[in-house]
């Protein structure tokens, strides 16, 4: 018999389909769950209208458009973690490196905001140098 890991803990399970499961109950992900009241059945549905409406918009986007908006906040990541009264510089460095693999990984797939990535870039790599020597 094996374990399946679960958010409520591990679960044995056979190798075997057999009725052990259902012999051994509903897990934590199956147990009844309340009624919604009306209310929350109506903010359920504009939830899921919500979710479905972004859903069409980003099939509607150039993916290449939605990286770099993303490239552009690990930049600001890296910023952040550089300008802090306490640099972070390991955190600051891994976000500077993730950005590098962004643009370089994909050069000349990332259209009309390649080159501003690409300017990001540079600016997170001197700015990194510039406050290490600063702190140094």
């Amino acid at each position: 018999m094996s374990t399946l890991w679960t958010p409520g803990g591990e679960r044995p399970i056979s190798n075997t389909p057999s009725s052990d499961a259902a012999e051994a109950g509903p897990g934590p992900d199956q147990a009844e769950q309340p009624e919604l009241t009306p209310e929350q059945q109506e903010q359920a549905r504009a939830m899921a209208a919500d979710l479905s409406e972004a859903r069409a918009r980003l099939l509607e986007t150039e993916v290449s458009t939605v990286l770099v908006n993303h490239a552009l906040g690990i930049y600001e990541l890296a910023a952040i973690h550089l300008t802090a009264e306490k640099p972070n510089f390991d955190e600051a460095k891994l976000a500077i490196d993730g950005l590098a693999a962004l643009v370089e990984g994909l050069e000349g797939r990332l259209g009309e905001g390649e080159e501003t990535l690409r300017e990001a870039l540079h600016q997170a790599q001197m700015a990194f140098v510039q406050r290490n020597n600063a702190e140094g």
